[in-house]
C-alpha cells in the first residue's frame, strides 16, 4: 500500500478537547478541599453544585425541571423509565446513533426497533410510521446523531399522529435547535451529555430536562435521591414525590458535586463555543465540497446546529478503497472515523454490530448511507490554515486510494 509520506502532517490533535476554564478548575479544587463530593448533604444541601447546575441548566433551556446524572446514557435510561417504558416493550430509534443509545433501551429491559435514515442522516418518517404501526411501540427515542437535527415540525406531527411519546437524545445538540426551539424542548423529556467530547466537559455526566411534574419526580428518584429530593431546586412540589417515592427504585446514577462544579462555569461559554465550532465547520464544508467524490448534505435554514464534528459521505467507492483512504488520512495526522467499517473500532459502531438486539433487523437504506459515511472531530483550537491542510489531505488521500478502481 502506498504510504502518505509525501503528505504534510497535521500538527494538531483532532481529539484535543481543550483545557477547562479557570473558574471550573478553582471550583473543583475548592470542592476537593472540602471533601463534599457527594451531591447531597445528610443534614442539609444549601449551595450544592449539582442542585445549582440543575437550576441553571433548566433556566438556560427554558425548562421547568432538570435532573443531573452520571452520564448521558444514564440520562436516556432514566428518561425512558420515567415516561413509562417497561421490560418487554419495544422502543423506536433511528438507526444512525452510537452504542449507549440502544444500550439505554436494553438497560430499561426494552428492545430497540431501528428506523431507517435518509441520505441526509435524518430519521425516515415513512419507515417510522411503518415500524410504529407494525410493532405497536409507543415511544420514539430520537437521536440527534452527531448534531443533525431533522425537520422537527414533521417529526413531531408524525409522532403526534402515531401517538408516540418522544424522548430526545441531545448528546450532540446542547445549544442547538430547530426554528427557534432548542433540542430537548420538543418531546416529553430531553437527555444531554457532559462527556469530555461534548459541548461541556466534566469527563462524564448527564442532564435531563422536562416540564412534566411526574416525569421530573420519577427521574430524581430513579437517579438516587434517597429521601433527600427536597434538596433539588429544579424540581416539582414535594406532593408529586409522595405519589412515586414508594414505587421507584434508587438506581444510584446521580451526578457528583465535582462533575457539576466543572460544568457550571462552562454553561455561559456555550454560545461563544458554538459560534467558533460553526465557523470552523463552515470553513471545512466549503473546502471539502470542492472535492470530487465527497457529498455533504445541505442543512435547512431552520436548523440551528452546534457543529463540534463534521460528517461527509464518500460517493462511488468500495470498502477496500475507503479503508485505504482512512489509513492514508490517519498517517497524515487526520484521523477519520468510518461508520461502514465491517468491525467496530473505538467509539464507532453501528446497528449491525449490536448483537444483543433481538433478531436481525434489515435496514438496506441505512446500510447504504453508512457504507460511505465518514466522521471527524472539530477541536476549537483548529484554524483556517488547518482546514486548508485537512482538505488537501482528504483530496490527495482520495486520489491515492484509487477510489475503488
Amino acid at each position: 500500500m502506498d504510504k502518505a509520506v509525501d503528505l504534510p502532517r497535521l500538527d494538531i490533535d483532532l481529539s484535543d478537547p481543550g483545557g477547562l476554564p479557570e473558574p471550573a478548575i478553582e471550583a473543583a479544587v475548592d470542592l476537593m478541599r472540602s471533601g463534599r463530593l457527594f451531591r447531597y448533604g445528610e443534614y442539609g444541601g444549601d449551595g450544592d453544585h449539582a442542585a445549582l447546575l440543575e437550576q441553571e441548566f433548566a433556566e438556560a433551556l427554558g425548562s421547568r425541571y432538570c435532573a443531573g446524572v452520571n452520564s448521558g446514557g444514564s440520562a436516556i435510561f432514566i428518561s425512558l423509565k420515567a415516561v413509562g417504558v417497561q421490560p418487554g416493550d419495544e422502543v423506536l430509534l433511528n438507526a444512525f446513533t452510537l452504542a449507549p443509545v440502544p444500550g439505554a433501551i436494553d438497560h430499561a429491559g426494552a428492545s430497540p426497533v431501528f428506523v431507517e435514515i435518509d441520505k441526509n442522516y435524518h430519521i425516515d418518517l415513512e419507515d417510522l410510521t411503518r415500524k410504529a404501526e407494525s410493532t405497536g411501540a409507543r415511544v420514539l427515542l430520537l437521536s440527534y446523531m452527531r448534531g443533525h437535527v431533522p425537520d422537527m415540525d414533521k417529526v413531531m406531527k408524525t409522532a403526534d399522529d402515531l401517538g408516540l411519546t418522544v424522548v430526545e437524545d441531545c448528546a450532540h445538540t446542547m445549544g442547538a435547535g430547530w426554528d427557534g426551539t432548542l433540542t430537548g424542548r420538543f418531546g416529553a423529556v430531553g437527555a444531554f451529555s457532559a462527556q469530555t467530547f461534548k459541548h461541556v466537559n466534566s469527563g462524564e455526566g448527564g442532564l435531563l430536562v422536562t416540564d412534566d411534574d411526574d416525569i421530573a419526580a420519577k427521574a430524581v428518584l430513579y437517579s438516587g435521591s434517597y429521601m433527600l429530593y427536597a434538596q433539588h431546586t429544579a424540581r416539582p412540589s414535594l406532593e408529586v414525590f409522595d405519589r412515586h417515592r414508594a414505587t421507584i427504585p434508587n438506581c444510584s446514577m446521580r451526578m457528583s458535586a465535582l462533575a457539576a462544579a466543572l460544568i457550571r462555569p462552562q454553561l455561559p461559554l456555550l454560545a461563544e463555543r458554538a459560534a467558533r465550532w460553526n465557523l470552523l465547520h463552515a470553513a471545512l464544508v466549503k473546502r471539502l465540497r470542492q472535492i470530487d467524490g465527497i457529498r455533504i448534505p445541505k442543512r435547512s435554514k431552520k436548523e440551528h446546529y452546534v457543529a463540534s464534528s463534521l460528517q461527509f459521505s464518500l460517493v462511488g467507492m468500495d470498502d477496500p478503497a475507503i479503508a485505504r483512504f482512512i489509513e492514508i488520512c490517519e498517517e497524515a495526522g487526520v484521523p477519520i472515523k468510518w461508520f461502514g467499517r465491517q468491525e467496530p473500532r473505538g467509539f464507532t459502531s453501528s446497528f449491525a454490530d449490536w448483537g444483543y438486539v433481538g433478531g436481525r433487523q434489515e435496514l438496506p437504506r441505512t446500510r447504504d448511507v453508512l457504507q460511505g459515511l465518514c466522521d471527524m472531530r472539530i477541536p476549537l483550537s483548529l484554524t483556517t490554515e488547518h482546514c486548508d491542510l485537512i482538505a488537501e489531505t482528504v483530496a490527495r488521500a482520495l486520489d491515492m486510494s484509487g477510489r475503488g478502481d
